[in-house]
């Protein structure tokens, strides 16, 4: 009950923030799945050349690395805090870190590309439902039918507007591993949500990236075991700088000032652009064509956005 009221005082001063931070939490998940669009692009480009764990714990030793100088004072400060919610922050970094990605990389290896797509698309849905389960968040009318919207938007551009390629797709045991990844995702949204108010972002970040790289550490040893370390060559270590530095740490701190700032269910429906992020990604490096449905799926989807984040 207690995290209930903080959830909704908490709702209201988000809604009476200036308009300003109000643009920025938007502008920031923009930004955290626009980069997450990327990582996809990649997981998929390099599933034949390292294997998901070893993809996952090389993404955060480089995020942890990265992120060090940048938090260790702030750490510090928030030490007792950190002491104190200990079992919090190893939840959290278990979903976020060790599960939700490892379990991407998974199912890249096991389904195909446009099913990944498809079911990452339900992460906002279970965001909307956790919100109003866990926190008694009212779902208003206007959501439900800015969520069919989008929804529809995302399925039009996964279909490439044929009704006889969605009906003929095919799924497999990764999709489960992705289905899994998305609840786990909508989880640690929720998580991220209960943070405590005087802890420090960087420092929820770099705890939670640094006790999720723990968990990776046997998988990974286990990982070698039976199959083999990663072998180095200058793609894959432009890869995983990528996503090490882009889609760990800046994404993840972009994305969780985000849920500070105008909350889990509106930052969670941003999530529906990374399809489209993901089809201009294709567009600019692999060339591929952008038809008239990709543009009309797009619009769709903005649209449902809009609509699910009116006042």
């Amino acid at each position: 009950m207690k995290n209930n009221k903080n959830y909704k005082s908490s709702e209201k001063l988000g809604k009476s923030q200036p308009n300003s931070l109000i643009l920025m939490g938007y502008f920031l998940a923009v930004v955290a799945t626009l980069i997450w669009a990327g990582n996809f692009i990649v997981a998929r480009a390099f599933n034949q050349d390292i294997l998901p764990v070893g993809l996952a714990f090389w993404r955060w030793t480089i995020a942890v690395v990265t992120l060090t100088p940048f938090a260790i004072k702030t750490t510090i400060t928030d030490w007792k805090l950190v002491q104190k919610h200990l079992p919090y922050l190893a939840v959290s970094g278990f979903l976020g870190v060790t599960a939700f990605n490892t379990l991407i990389y998974i199912a890249g290896h096991t389904t195909q590309a446009t099913n990944l797509s498809l079911i990452a698309a339900s992460s906002p849905i279970f965001i909307v439902l956790m919100s109003r389960i866990f926190y008694g968040e009212i779902i208003f009318l206007t959501r439900f039918a800015g969520i069919a919207i989008t929804v529809s938007g995302v399925i039009l551009l996964l279909a490439g507007g044929s009704l006889e390629k969605l009906l003929n797709i095919s799924f497999a045991l990764g999709d489960i591993y992705m289905l899994l990844a998305a609840i786990i995702f909508a989880g640690y949204t929720m998580l991220v949500k209960r943070k405590p108010s005087a802890m420090h972002i960087t420092t929820f970040s770099l705890c939670t990236f640094s006790l999720g790289l723990l968990f990776l550490v046997p998988l990974y040893a286990l990982e070698c075991w039976i199959y083999h370390p990663v072998v180095f060559n200058p793609a894959i270590v432009r890869a995983l700088l990528y996503v090490g530095v882009l889609s760990s740490v800046v994404a993840y701190l972009a994305w969780n000032q985000a849920i500070a700032l105008i909350g889990p269910s509106r930052t969670a429906l941003i999530y529906y652009m990374i399809p489209v992020f993901s089809g201009l990604g294709a567009r600019l490096i692999l060339n591929e064509p952008i038809a008239l449905v990709h543009l009309f799926s797009t619009l769709l989807i903005i649209a449902g956005i809009i609509i699910t984040n009116r006042q």
